[in-house]
C-alpha cells in the first residue's frame, strides 16, 4: 500500500517540476499559486522551487491574502 502512495508522490511531484519548467523567471509566489493545484506539501513545493519550506509558506500566505 505504501508503494502506491510513494507513486502517487512521485508523479505529481514530476508534474510539477513539468509545470514549473516554463516558469522559471516567475516568482516564488506565483510558482506557489501554480504547484498548489496538485495539492503539495511545503516540503514538496520547496523542494521543486529550489527554495526553504518557510519561504513556500510565506508565499503561500502572500497568494492568499491577496485573492481576499
Amino acid at each position: 500500500m505504501k508503494k502506491k502512495n510513494d507513486d502517487d508522490d512521485t508523479l505529481r511531484l514530476m508534474l510539477a517540476y513539468l509545470c514549473i519548467a516554463t516558469e522559471a523567471e516567475a516568482s516564488l509566489e506565483r510558482r506557489v499559486q501554480i504547484l498548489d493545484r496538485f495539492d503539495l506539501s511545503d516540503t514538496q513545493i520547496a523542494k521543486v522551487c529550489g527554495a526553504a519550506p518557510g519561504s513556500v509558506r510565506n508565499a503561500r500566505f502572500n497568494v492568499r491574502r491577496r485573492r481576499k
